[in-house]
């Protein structure tokens, strides 16, 4: 084995505990409630190449649509979300089909449809608005935010995977601001 190889190995060894301990500690925190999940939509094909020209947000069968892959996706989270006890107060949903549909499929409760939810550094008054009800969820229980790979960004500067959840945490006091807590890997 070359040294260069054995480096490479070395590193990816020691990056899989750190990885497990993040996510170990981002499901202790939704499961304490008071937290924020961004959920990427489950897998919809091609993956970062946004909706087809002409698309219309009230119908389907014109956008980026989950195929079965997001779908077991979708319902892995969910399972996954009860697996960890989490409770969850409120779900909130972009109004694009892929997150509609991911949110449903999760099955952790009524799915609210909001603009909000799609926000991105594209539209800097919808972020403005997340930013601050993210930073004032209190709980008691996790709010929950199925939305796109770009809005996870804008808030926080991670680019998730398809169905990868990152958890917040709101900021305490009158400090408006919220902190990432870790990462949670599609479940397999």
């Amino acid at each position: 084995m070359s040294r260069l190889a054995f480096v490479a190995l070395a590193v990816a060894l020691m990056a899989a505990p750190v990885a497990a301990a993040a996510s170990d500690e981002a499901w202790a925190a939704l499961a304490k409630g008071g937290h924020v999940a961004l959920v990427r939509h489950g897998n919809a094909p091609p993956g970062y190449g946004g909706d087809p020209p002409g698309f219309k947000i009230d119908d389907c069968a014109t956008q980026r649509n989950m195929d079965e892959r997001g779908r077991a996706q979708a319902r892995a989270v969910g399972e996954a979300f009860r697996q960890h006890g989490v409770i969850v107060d409120k779900i909130l949903s972009s109004p694009w089909c892929r997150c509609l549909e991911t949110a449903r499929l999760m099955a952790l409760g009524p799915v609210e449809n909001t603009w909000a939810v799609a926000a991105s550094d594209r539209s800097p008054e919808r972020l403005v608005v997340l930013k601050q009800m993210m930073a004032g969820w209190r709980g008691p229980g996790t709010l929950v935010l199925v939305t796109h790979a770009l809005t996870v960004q804008a808030l926080v500067g991670i680019m998730p995977d398809q169905a990868e959840t990152v958890v917040v945490k709101p900021k305490p006091g009158n400090e408006p601001g919220i902190d990432v807590v870790g990462r949670i890997a599609v479940p397999r």
